[in-house]
């Protein structure tokens, strides 16, 4: 069986009976099947009762709690069962040591601003931007702190998202990237999706050796798995950028879903819903893997990332960031 991720919108209990999950509320009550569970993503008002958790825990499902607005605030990570003492005292030492570091930060920096050059290229607004990513990669590649990487990684994202505006329909530009809260509805967009996909790594992180915590361009923190905001520079332009830019291109998400909220705008739950069909379906999708020469699911590209990433860190091949061949 496929394990996939389960989405829960609603409010309601979930609880366990004997060996059985079951979301329950004032209009159904319905068995889960644990067995096919990947992970779990919580978007309504949810009890889960302590017995519910123990079961997630045996058998190593994560689950991510979104607030009320639609963003990432927590989740409850078992226990790791798959951690190598010997890879985190090097995910710790390539921390420690500033050169180290400082290679790995560079290197999700670039990875990313390639795959914003590719968006640019496929919707054809990249006149100029080789040029102008040519003379940053340069900084980037001659920067001696992380904070000096962070300011070249931001000049790039400016460029790139002047061009896409671009692209994007009247009604749907971002203007300029504005978070919490944002201040328009495409702004509104990329911050939900980017929330989602930064859950989706967690998961996938959950599922190998690496501490989720020992982070390299970001800074690591007590309160979030800052290794995951690492792996989404990678990943944010060529999935939840591209899902964004379909989205409103397309006509799927229109300005009825969004909502006028905490002097921002944010989706409204129908708009959410729309938006998560899509970005699981997206993250379902095959590609053909140049290397491996098999077909491969964009939501495997990223654990594929993780494993390149130890091979690094144990010295068995230099780290090398995906860049979207698809």
């Amino acid at each position: 069986m496929r394990k996939r991720s389960l989405t829960l919108f609603s409010d309601g209990n979930l609880l366990r009976r004997e060996n059985t999950l079951y979301f329950e509320n004032a209009n159904d009550k319905k068995p889960l099947a644990v067995e096919g569970i990947y992970d779990i993503y919580i978007y309504g008002h949810v009890n889960i009762s302590s017995q519910a958790l123990h079961f997630l825990a045996q058998k190593g499902i994560a689950v991510h709690f979104f607030n009320h607005y639609g963003y990432y605030d927590g989740s409850f990570y078992p226990r790791e069962t798959l951690h190598s003492g010997n890879l985190v005292i090097k995910q710790a030492e390539h921390y420690l040591d500033p050169e180290k570091r400082l290679k790995l930060a560079k290197l999700f920096v670039k990875g990313s601003a390639l795959n914003m050059g590719r968006n640019l290229m496929r919707w054809e607004v990249a006149d100029g931007f080789a040029g102008e990513l040519e003379k940053l990669l340069g900084e980037l590649e001659e920067a001696g702190k992380i904070t000096e990487v962070m300011n070249v990684e931001a000049r790039i994202r400016e460029e790139y998202y002047s061009r896409w505006d671009e692209h994007l329909p009247e009604g749907f530009r971002i203007v300029k990237r504005m978070r919490r809260p944002p201040e328009n509805e495409m702004n509104a967009l990329i911050s939900f999706l980017n929330s989602r996909l930064y859950a989706t790594i967690v998961s996938e992180l959950y599922n190998t050796q690496l501490t989720p915590t020992v982070s390299y361009l970001h800074e690591p923190g007590e309160r979030r798995f800052s290794l995951a905001l690492d792996l989404s520079e990678v990943f944010k332009p060529i999935i939840a950028d591209r899902i964004a830019t379909r989205l409103v291109k397309q006509g799927v998400i229109k300005k009825e879903h969004f909502r006028s909220e905490l002097n921002g705008v944010l989706l409204t739950k129908e708009g959410m819903r729309l938006v998560l069909e899509h970005y699981n379906n997206e993250l379902a999708k095959s590609v053909k893997h140049p290397k491996l020469k098999q077909n491969v699911t964009k939501q495997r590209l990223i654990r594929l990332e993780a494993y390149k990433l130890i091979k690094h860190l144990l010295g068995v091949k230099e780290y090398e960031p995906l860049v979207a061949w698809f």
